[in-house]
C-alpha cells in the first residue's frame, strides 16, 4: 500500500503515518517542519519520502507528487490531514491575517494536495482514496472561531463536491469530521472537551473508514450524534446557548 499525508510531523497526521507504516504501507510525509519529518521517518524504520513543505504552496506539492508517483507509482491513499487553528475576532483588524492562513492550508491546502495525485490515480485504477480531514467545528458556527469553522465548513462542501466529480473515475472521497482528539491543536483550548479521544485510538478508526470508503463520517461516534443535534437547533436556541461558549485563544496558530 502506497499513502501520502500532509500534516504528518504531529497530532492527527504523525498518527496515521504511525498506523499504516505498522500496516507495511511506503509513505509520503509532508509537513512544514523537515527535521521532524526525518525523525518520524527513521521512528518508522525509514526507507519512506519526506517533504519538508506548506500545503498552501501548490508548486511544492505537485514536485513532491511528482517524486512519490516517481518513486513508489501512483498512491492508494492521499490523505489531506494538515490543518491549523487559532481563535479569531473580525473587528480585531491584525486577525484578518490569521484568518486567511487559516483558509489557506485548510481549504486551499487541501485543494492543492489532492490535485496533483488525480491524475495518476486515475490512470491506475482500481480502488484508491482521496481523504479529507475535516472537523465538526464545520457543522455551525462557533464564537471565536470564525475562522476556523468556517474552513472546515468549506472543506466539507468541497470534499463532497469533489466526491461527486471523482465517482466516474472510482476514486472514493471520504471525509472525516473528528470531534476533539488528543493533538497539539486541542492542547491549547481552555475549556473542557467532551469525547476526547487520543491520536493513536482516533487513527485506527479513521483507517476503518477509510478503508470502508465511507463517503462521510464523525469520529468519534458520540459527537456525530452531538453534531446533528446541534445542526436542528433553530437559530434562536443556539444563539442562546453558544454566544457565551468559552473560546480558543487568540494568536495561536496550532
Amino acid at each position: 500500500m502506497k499513502v501520502f499525508i500532509t500534516g504528518a510531523s504531529s497530532g492527527i497526521g504523525e498518527a496515521l503515518a504511525v498506523y499504516y507504516a505498522g500496516h507495511g504501507a511506503r509513505l509520503g510525509l509532508a509537513a512544514r517542519r523537515g527535521e521532524r519529518l526525518a525523525a518520524l521517518d527513521q521512528r518508522l524504520g525509514g526507507g519512506h519520502a519526506c517533504y519538508p513543505l506548506d500545503v498552501a504552496d501548490a508548486p511544492a506539492l505537485h514536485a513532491a507528487a511528482a517524486d512519490f508517483v516517481a518513486r513508489f507509482g501512483a498512491p492508494d491513499i492521499v490523505i489531506a490531514s494538515a490543518g491549523v487553528s487559532a481563535g479569531t475576532l473580525t473587528e480585531h483588524a491584525e486577525d484578518l491575517a490569521v484568518f486567511r492562513r487559516i483558509m489557506d492550508i485548510n481549504v486551499y491546502g487541501m485543494a492543492a494536495t489532492f490535485a496533483p495525485f488525480i491524475p495518476a490515480m486515475q490512470a491506475a485504477g482500481g480502488e484508491r482514496r482521496l481523504v479529507g480531514i475535516a472537523s465538526v467545528a464545520g457543522i455551525r458556527g462557533l464564537p471565536g472561531a470564525a475562522a476556523y469553522s468556517a474552513s472546515k465548513a468549506a472543506a466539507i462542501a468541497y470534499l463532497e463536491s469533489l466526491r461527486l466529480e471523482m465517482r466516474p473515475a472510482g476514486i472514493k472521497v471520504v471525509t472525516i469530521a473528528p470531534g476533539y482528539i488528543e493533538t497539539p491543536m486541542t492542547a491549547v483550548n481552555p475549556y473542557p472537551m467532551p469525547f476526547l479521544m487520543p491520536a493513536g485510538r482516533a487513527a485506527a478508526r479513521f483507517a476503518a473508514a477509510i478503508e470502508r470508503g465511507v463517503g462521510y463520517t464523525v469520529i468519534p461516534w458520540p459527537m456525530g450524534i452531538v453534531a446533528k443535534l446541534l445542526r436542528l437547533l433553530p437559530n434562536g436556541v443556539y444563539d442562546r446557548l453558544f454566544t457565551h461558549a468559552p473560546r480558543k485563544p487568540r494568536g495561536l496558530l496550532k
